[in-house]
């Protein structure tokens, strides 16, 4: 049987190699290429027509957008302005990746830590960069806790630095393993629909013999209430677990949570990566 984890290997379709260093385009390249397109396209849609009663896209992209400006300004400040369309680009690029990639034959670019560690190491880099450019070496006191007396700053201080230096590690793992497990869970749920045929011949079997023995020790009048009941739930556990039909419910209903995980862990990468900006500007 093929291993669920063999959807997320990688496959070259181009191979291109140049001194060395392998540059072939796989199926997570020409995924990237699909999602910058369909997020321009998003946003083109959006704006080519704008009107004063807006239309259901234009009203959509405007309402996010400006979710994301109040996000910023909460964790940022006015000055954190100056990094809104990088926000932006963040936000809606994650976002689209993970729904993008639940589409069955697609592929998720966010269950690559690669991928994932790209985009927290950047984050992480621009916050020390702006920690830096504006506070120069006081930005150092962000690994001081406000209130925290002389004597324990031994004991803090390493704490502190490796909590600092785990944010890349966390904000990167958090959004990889999510994706990766839902679609896993997805993978073999869904295999379990295509592999299970229509008859399960011991389970009639075995509930038709509970039902009997059951019936035995009740009262006469309630035995032909027992029986029906009996008959009925035998009839539709049989056809739930002989035809397919439970593990599909199920997978549908991972599937509707992967889709409310897909903007969650865009909205959680998102609000984090403002937070860590905010903390370089603000230092605390």
């Amino acid at each position: 049987m093929e291993s669920p984890l063999d959807h997320f290997a990688l496959h070259p379709l181009v191979p291109i190699q140049i001194f060395g260093i392998d540059l072939s385009i796989n199926q997570a390249v020409v995924m990237m290429w699909i999602v910058v397109g369909a997020v321009f396209i998003f946003f083109w849609t959006a704006v080519r027509s704008r009107q004063f009663v807006p239309t259901k896209v234009q009203g959509l992209a405007e309402m996010s957008v400006e979710f994301l400006r109040g996000l910023v300004l909460e964790n940022m400040g006015e000055q954190g302005m100056r990094f809104f369309p990088f926000i932006v680009t963040l936000f809606f690029f994650i976002l689209f990746a993970n729904l993008l990639g639940l589409i069955p034959g697609t592929y998720t670019i966010t269950s690559q830590i690669m991928v994932t560690a790209l985009f927290a190491i950047i984050v992480y880099i621009v916050s020390l960069i702006v920690g830096f450019k504006i506070h120069g070496l006081h930005f150092l006191t962000v690994l001081v806790p406000p209130g925290t007396p002389g004597w324990l700053l031994p004991l803090m201080l390493p704490i502190e630095v490796v909590s600092h230096m785990a944010r890349p590690v966390t904000l990167s793992v958090r959004l990889f393993a999510n994706m990766t497990a839902g679609h896993t869970i997805l993978i073999v749920l869904f295999g379990m629909v295509a592999s299970m045929s229509f008859g399960i011949g011991w389970l009639p079997v075995a509930l038709a013999i509970a039902i009997l023995m059951i019936a035995k020790n009740v009262a006469p009048k309630q035995k032909v209430i027992t029986l029906i009941a009996g008959s009925l739930l035998t009839i539709i556990l049989s056809v739930l677990f002989g035809s397919g039909w439970l593990p599909f419910i199920a997978a549908g209903m991972v599937y509707a949570l992967e889709v409310f995980i897909a903007f969650i862990q865009a909205y959680i990468f998102t609000i984090l990566a403002t937070v860590y900006l905010g903390d370089a500007i603000k230092l605390h």
